[in-house]
């Protein structure tokens, strides 16, 4: 079938009650072009000022049902084809409607799904089509609402391949010769038997053809049938991370265009004594959780958003994703493809159990198995999904009936698709927690509280480690993980160990991790070959669960941490990369821990912090920032930290050196310092075996303040995304992160402002104004083509000489 896009000429508001409307004024709707998030334009608030964990999940978002509508026009020659809808996501409980009449619905907000529209259109008419959308209290994070992801319209023939009908596994693979084989799927709508030829070409990166195969099928009607064709690729490239070599099949069925679909060929084996191998080599999984929002843009999906998370989170040294938890969107996984990215695709966030008001466990019965068919199906041809998961956290995995509700969900993804693994993102104290309440409760009498929801999350990481490596959750948990190709435990390290002894067979994958424990979680992943990675909370930053890694200290009002942060918190602030895409200290010590990084790095603590008792939770890192300017600190004591895997580290302040100390594994990489500030040159020098192996600058910021406008692309295409970063900086062009101001944006050409934003963890600014505040120097503008032709961006700021950018649209896609 054809695929059009669907994503202009949309309107949008939010519902209203069509009887109280006729009584008062009408709610007018906006014009939006998708994707779309109707949320993240909202004003946020919290809950009768209370902080609730509820109104925190949303990151204070009030929610709400969302009214689409779009008109178009079907010309008459249209009739008597097969025309269909496709939405590749829609948040949540999307209903549509066609000319009026209900045509479907989709409960899940992650799952693409069809809406077979023939029946009810208006040839050589126009016609209208209405999306409800909805989200209310059924979520843990920002979920955004609305028609968030693409949308295309599908046009074709009474015979035709099926959407998403042509499917590619490379079953033999050597160095020579590479077997391919492509399943079409193909359906006939007419009432005769037809006989139609079916020809298949496969192409390399180049585009020329290195294989090619014609058959014919018949397909009686009212059916389908599969054309089952083997095709050989004489040495062939394989994909990799490191390689990720890419082919395209094209599929021409009785004249009608082709239909294109990209592969891999790669081969995937496990076991507990070579762990997960890729073409025969040995692959350690340094991976990060992401959950699916972009930051600035909020819930939308955009192609050239979803490219440049996977490209940074794999410059940062990333080698795969755990997508948290739901269905990666099909952008991601493209750009996962191209990349060398590997994938952990992941399907529900609950079963049966309900984790918030009104979540998805109130039609998990009745729609789970369309879901993984929609995400197996969606996943198929992509080479960077190596694994499956199945659920995260899910509560019932500790009872007899969760274990069966795991089976039954394996099982269909395996008849679905035999050439991944599965696995489930199991937490050991959340499968017993039901336990837990009871031998927690205080005795008849005592005066005793049970312990409450923000201590025991504050102290979650020991709290954890005591119960995963109990008895207990050894039992309650073994037929769940024992249904499984992979055991992924969720901040479970504990058991890594163990599990090689009581379960000799078991595969393990650290499906979440805190990120303060990298060096002795990665030490784990390299000791133990039962044990095929670590995925970290998390890669990049997120709207929602706010404020679960932001620093915390102890004072008289605050004896304790408390898990969720006040409003205006806006952010999780946790992640290796802030919303904007810039890395934090965090990430660079990662990736020292994994040994991708040979230089020290400095991150310096907060001076007005010093001190002070730290009580941050396990998922935040120390409060610091790579700068050595400080402006009001002069002479202060501060605290500065270096992160090396050389022997020992050297600091020096304009030369001067504070001596040399220990560094390196023993030391969990990293060492302090403690000096007082003042402004000059900080470096850091890192020896091993007395021989300097690399050198890390910091200077001072002077106060000549100057706005610099930097695009990352010159050139975008119609389709793409213009992603500007806008800081303060020196005349020297060093970054100032003490002298944050209000920055104005002007869109001048072709272009419309989408995005604007900094990662300030907590706030009330908007991302959809045209004025915001930086933050640590740095502010993050998003711009969308209108036409091909020029966009110039004009940024001013308070003291500042105002400054420019200007990005290039060409009508062709330039990612």
């Amino acid at each position: 079938m054809i695929r059009v896009s669907f994503n202009d000429g949309w309107r949008t508001r939010p519902k209203v009650n069509p009887f109280a409307e006729l009584g008062g004024t009408p709610v007018p709707y906006a014009d939006v072009t998708l994707p779309h998030d109707a949320m993240i334009g909202q004003d946020r608030a919290a809950p009768q000022g209370e902080t609730t964990m509820a109104g925190g999940a949303g990151a204070y978002f009030p929610g709400g049902v969302f009214d689409y509508r779009k008109t178009f026009f079907v010309p008459e020659e249209h009739r008597g084809k097969r025309i269909a809808f496709e939405f590749e996501g829609v948040y949540r409980d999307a209903v549509v409607y066609i000319n009026g009449d209900y045509a479907g619905q989709r409960p899940y907000g992650y799952s693409p799904f069809l809406i077979d529209a023939d029946r009810f259109l208006r040839f050589g008419q126009d016609n209208e089509i209405r999306v409800e959308a909805r989200a209310h209290q059924d979520s843990r994070w920002y979920t955004g609402a609305g028609i968030y992801r693409d949308t295309w319209m599908l046009i074709g023939e009474l015979v035709r391949i099926v959407p998403g009908g042509v499917r590619v596994t490379t079953p033999d693979i050597d160095t020579d010769l590479a077997s391919v084989e492509v399943a079409t799927t193909i359906a006939n709508d007419t009432i005769e038997i037809r006989t139609v030829p079916v020809r298949t070409q496969l192409r390399d990166a180049t585009g020329t053809v290195v294989a090619s195969d014609h058959s014919t099928i018949t397909v009686l009607p009212g059916e389908a049938a599969v054309c089952r064709q083997r095709l050989y690729i004489s040495e062939p490239s394989l994909w990799s991370a490191d390689s990720p070599a890419l082919y395209t099949a094209d599929v021409e069925l009785d004249e009608q265009a082709a239909v294109t679909t990209v592969f891999g060929v790669r081969s995937l084996s496990l076991d507990p004594v070579r762990g997960l191998r890729i073409n025969g080599e040995t692959v350690k999984l340094r991976g990060a959780c992401v959950h699916h929002d972009n930051g600035i843009l909020g819930a939308a999906t955009h192609p050239d958003a979803e490219e440049r998370r996977v490209r940074l989170l794999k410059e940062a040294g990333f080698n795969a994703i755990r997508m948290s938890h739901q269905p990666m969107s099909r952008a991601m996984l493209d750009a996962c493809d191209r990349h060398g990215v590997l994938v952990i695709d992941e399907a529900f966030d609950m079963w049966t159990s309900a984790k918030s008001d009104f979540d998805y466990s109130l039609a998990f019965p009745e729609w789970w198995e369309r879901d993984i068919e929609a995400m197996v199906a969606n996943d198929f041809n992509h080479p960077s999904v190596i694994i499956y998961s199945i659920g995260n956290e899910i509560p019932e995995v500790g009872t007899p009936a969760g274990a069966a509700w795991g089976r039954r969900l394996a099982e269909k993804v395996r008849a679905l698709d035999d050439t991944r693994y599965v696995t489930n993102g199991i937490n050991g104290m959340l499968a017993v927690l039901d336990d837990l309440r009871a031998m927690m409760r205080p005795a008849e009498g005592s005066a005793e509280e049970t312990q409450g929801i923000n201590q025991a999350m504050a102290d979650a990481g020991t709290a954890m480690d005591r119960v995963n490596a109990s008895e207990f959750v050894t039992g309650k948990t073994a037929e769940s993980f024992a249904l499984l190709d992979v055991a992924g435990m969720n901040y479970a390290e504990v058991r890594y160990a163990m599990d090689r002894d009581l379960f000799p067979n078991r595969i393990i994958v650290g499906t979440e991790t805190f990120p303060t424990r990298i060096d002795g979680n990665w030490r784990l992943v390299q000791d133990h070959d039962h044990v095929i990675g670590d995925f970290t909370w998390t890669g990049w930053d997120y709207l929602g669960e706010v404020g679960i890694g932001r620093p915390q200290y102890l004072t008289e009002q605050t004896p304790r941490p408390v898990h969720t942060a006040p409003y205006p918190y806006l952010l999780a602030h946790t992640g290796d990369l802030d919303i904007t895409g810039h890395r934090r200290p965090v990430s660079y010590y990662r990736e020292i821990v994994f040994g991708l990084r040979t230089e020290p790095y400095i991150a310096v603590r907060r001076p007005e912090h010093h001190g002070k008792t730290w009580a941050g939770s396990p998922w935040a890192w120390t409060d610091t920032l790579a700068t050595w300017t400080w402006p009001g600190f002069e002479n202060a004591p501060v605290t500065v930290e270096v992160y090396s895997s050389a022997d020992e580290v050297e600091l020096l302040i304009d030369g001067d050196s504070l001596g040399r100390r220990l560094a390196g594994p023993a030391e969990r990489f990293r060492t302090e310092f403690e000096t007082v500030y003042r402004p000059g040159e900080l470096v850091a020098v890192s020896y091993s075996s007395g021989i300097e192996t690399g050198r890390h600058f910091l200077l001072s910021a002077h106060d000549d303040l100057r706005l610099q406008m930097d695009a990352e692309r010159a050139t975008i295409g119609m389709d793409g995304l213009g992603f500007v970063a806008v800081s303060l900086r020196d005349r020297a062009g060093t970054l100032h992160t003490g002298a944050d101001r209000s920055v104005s944006l002007e869109i001048q050409g072709d272009g419309l402002l989408v995005g604007f934003g900094s990662a300030a963890p907590a706030t009330e600014e908007r991302f959809d104004a045209d004025e915001r505040r930086t933050y640590e120097g740095r502010v993050l503008a998003v711009v969308r083509p209108t036409g091909p032709g020029k966009i110039r961006l004009v940024a001013t700021a308070p003291g500042c000489e105002p400054a420019d950018a200007v990005i290039t649209v060409e009508e062709a896609d330039v990612r």
